[in-house]
């Protein structure tokens, strides 16, 4: 609502600049058609920009104020040298004085931007407020590794919008994909097609920002890829997301946050308490004389007393203990 008065402020305001223009007497006498074309020109153009406006909806606030800090930079810039130019301007002369400023302002805005827009992710005060408000909210980027791409959940965990950053697929992971991808092992290959493919639904998924990170830190002289990540995790401040054990250990060693998608599964799989009944389909006989195995919806194993009679039948079970083991969760039930 607050756009759209914005807007419709805007237009009244164009059509009084053309009335103010008219006023002030611009146009000249005996040309009344000049009155309608300077009214309905200066609407156009504001109508015009509105339009802009509305197409480009997704902004990205670094990218507007590397340019809006660019351009006062180097207006200043330009500024102070036309200042230290003052001595020279008998030599210079009057007429090329204006010249000369006006191509230092387009050469100094366009080397201040230009910086800013390539180095934009290293500068932390920019915008101050912004990024004290990250740390408030804990809005921190999140970093794909191989692993978690491949493995495929991180698309539907996405989906229900856990994540509130941005998502940062680092381009020498993507690299590391198209390896995969190209490999000559049938498996291995087609692991890494399945992670090209969830990369392409995370890029086309209205519910998240995926950024492409194309950075070349100094720390990646001579890496894996493993370290790679932990260092980009550092530099970014943001959290990894992996399956990958090793990986995991290491970047808690450095100090990185981590999100482990196992250790996520895990946490959102169901708490049976003792006593309570669940439906489940006994699909072998166990270890141990008379046990039967079921699985629940989630992979959860169910080891049932006296449930060997009933294999391929669903039964009720009453729950006697669960047990938590590092390939995940088990339950032990009698037939209830």
């Amino acid at each position: 609502m607050a756009l759209i008065i914005l807007r419709c402020v805007f237009v009244l305001v164009a059509a009084g600049l053309s009335v103010s223009f008219i006023n002030a007497g611009i146009i000249p006498q005996g040309t009344p058609w000049m009155v309608w074309v300077l009214l309905g020109g200066l609407i156009f153009l504001a109508l015009a920009v509105i339009s802009i406006d509305v197409a480009f909806r997704n902004k990205r606030l670094d990218a507007i104020t590397a340019v809006y800090f660019g351009m006062i930079v180097g207006l200043f810039m330009t500024y102070v040298l036309g200042l230290a130019m003052t001595p020279l301007q008998p030599q210079i002369g009057e007429k090329l004085r204006n010249p000369v400023q006006l191509v230092m302002a387009v050469v100094l805005c366009y080397i201040c931007i230009s910086l800013l827009m390539q180095t934009r992710n290293d500068f932390r005060f920019i915008i101050p407020y912004v990024e004290f408000a990250k740390e408030v909210k804990g809005l921190k980027p999140c970093i794909l590794d191989t692993s978690a791409v491949i493995d495929g959940r991180i698309a539907d965990v996405v989906e229900t919008g856990v994540f509130d950053g941005q998502v940062i697929m680092p381009k020498f992971v993507i690299a590391e994909l198209q390896g995969i991808a190209d490999s000559a092992d049938r498996l291995r290959r087609g692991r890494g097609r399945r992670g090209l493919d969830i990369l392409n639904r995370l890029r086309t998924s209205p519910n998240i920002e995926l950024v492409i990170n194309d950075q070349e830190l100094p720390d990646y002289a001579g890496q894996p890829v493993d370290m790679k990540l932990v260092a980009l995790a550092k530099h970014l401040q943001g959290k990894l997301v992996t399956n990958d054990y090793n990986l995991n250990k290491v970047a808690k060693l450095q100090g990185v946050s981590v999100i482990n998608l196992n250790d996520l599964a895990n946490a959102m799989k169901p708490i049976f308490m003792p006593g309570e009944h669940i439906d489940v389909r006994v699909v072998k006989a166990g270890e141990e004389p008379g046990q039967g195995v079921g699985y629940l919806e989630d992979g959860t194993m169910v080891v049932i007393e006296a449930g060997r009679d009933h294999i391929n039948q669903t039964v009720s079970v009453a729950v006697t203990s669960v047990l938590q083991t590092s390939a995940g969760r088990m339950v032990f039930g009698k037939l209830g």
